[in-house]
């Protein structure tokens, strides 16, 4: 099965992505990559959407200290969230997998059936400490995460997921998280023309935002999600694959 995450900012954003379809509410403020949310917040959207729709949310693109990072992760886990996904900016495999490990121990102690996935970016910059197509799905699969997410860093330049890698690309790292027993996670400014093609990767999860939004009701990332146009968006998943 696909999945389409919605990246929401509350509870009405949450029930409108879940009229339109969406097999996640992902509760993230949208300024950044990875927006932290309040806890608070996302155990108001776990409340109101149906068992049937799993709650993602996240802890940042940068974790600058383990210990805190752990508290994050396991605070969020506790308000609801059943998805949580975890910055590795700027930080090479070695000490990504450090943390990958006791994050993920800490979480899954207390919570077992919670799902936890590193989040790895594709700009030069990030590149630099880590390679997402050579080190992501290795890394997954080191610290025994549940899968892995490509997503951009910035959201101010214009550049989405496809601009830094092709189909041919992205569908070997799928096919590297697959074998490896792991998800395979997409972001990045992605639109509805890009869908058909990313679904034919193989991907696990494609996630959206400005994609979900309803024109003219604020900027790309800061509009308002939509229920039709989410139903759209889902559309497009191969029937056979839904």
């Amino acid at each position: 099965m696909q999945r389409l995450l919605v990246s929401v900012r509350g509870k009405q954003e949450a029930l409108a992505s879940v009229k339109g379809g969406a097999h996640i509410a992902d509760v993230e403020f949208p300024g950044s990559a990875l927006g932290t949310p309040y806890p608070l917040n996302v155990m108001a959207v776990r409340k109101v959407v149906p068992s049937s729709v799993l709650v993602s949310t996240n802890i940042g693109e940068k974790q600058l200290c383990r210990a805190t990072a752990c508290q994050a992760a396991l605070g969020i886990a506790a308000a609801g969230a059943d998805l949580i996904k975890c910055g590795m900016a700027e930080l090479n495999p070695k000490v990504a997998e450090y943390l990958g490990n006791i994050l993920i121990r800490t979480v899954k102690l207390f919570f077992p059936k919670k799902k936890i996935y590193p989040a790895v970016f594709p700009e030069e910059e990030m590149v630099r400490f880590l390679d997402p197509l050579k080190d992501g799905p290795s890394l997954a699969a080191k610290i025994k995460a549940d899968g892995i997410l490509i997503d951009t860093f910035r959201k101010d330049i214009g550049r989405g997921l496809l601009d830094y890698y092709s189909i041919k690309e992205l569908r070997k790292f799928v096919l590297d998280c697959h074998k490896k027993d792991i998800e395979a996670w997409l972001a990045g400014s992605i639109n509805i023309d890009d869908l058909p093609d990313l679904w034919n990767t193989g991907v696990d999860v494609v996630c959206v935002r400005g994609a979900a939004c309803k024109k003219g009701k604020g900027t790309e990332r800061f509009g308002v999600v939509d229920a039709k146009i989410v139903a759209q968006l889902v559309a497009t998943i191969p029937q056979d694959k839904r």
